[in-house]
Formats: C-alpha cells, structure tokens, sequence
C-alpha cells in the first residue's frame, strides 16, 4: 500500500505546510510590507500549532508595524491559549495601550473584556 499525504499538506523541509500558508508567503515575498500577510501568515502558523514561530512573527509584526492592533490581540488570545498568562497579559497590556493611542475603542473594549478574563 502506498502513503499518499493528504492534498490540503506540503512538504518543506521538516514542516508540512498548508497550501495556504505556501501562497500567503509567496505573497508575502512580493509584498513585504503588506502589515495583513504578515499578520495572516502569524495566524495560519498558530492554526498548524508551530507556535514559536508563530511568536516570532507576531514579535515581528509589533515591531516594524506597532498599530497593527489585531496582531497584538490575537497573539495574547494565543499566548492565553498556550497556558502562558503573564506573557498574554503583557501583550494584551501593550495591545490596549495601543488600540487606545491610534482610536480604536472597539478593539480597545475587547481587549479590555479579554484582559479581565485572565
């Protein structure tokens, strides 16, 4: 009997890599200040659970684009995710402080309601 892997994996090198992810870094080599195919890359990394590279991203993320808040909450909402609540709670800190300084009250409220659930 032959293993065949399934259609919806690539393998690249030791990781297997959804098709997804495999176009969204294409994408994100053409366009490498597109703040959404970083943040989208972030998110495909937790959904394949490569979670320190997914926290390598989002470290990236808040450090060339700082205003991009949905990066900041969903990199807590992950951090959370991960048992490492000190950690979620300092990027959710920052994620609040952030969405305050550029406006965005709705993200600010719900990284608020976030916050006290820790």
């Amino acid at each position: 009997m032959v293993m065949r892997w399934p259609q919806t994996l690539l393998h690249q090198g030791n990781t297997m890599k959804s098709p997804r992810r495999v176009k969204i870094e294409a994408l994100l080599a053409d366009d490498p200040g597109d703040v959404f195919l970083h943040y989208a890359l972030a998110t495909e990394l937790l959904k394949e659970k490569e979670f320190a590279t997914a926290d390598s991203k989002f470290a990236q993320i808040h450090t060339e684009f700082p205003d991009y808040v949905p990066a900041w909450f969903q990199h807590a909402q992950a951090l959370a995710e991960q048992a490492r609540t000190n950690e979620a709670r300092q990027i959710g800190e920052l994620g609040l402080a952030t969405a305050r300084r550029v406006g965005d009250t709705h993200a600010a409220g719900e990284i608020a309601g976030f916050l006290e659930l820790l």
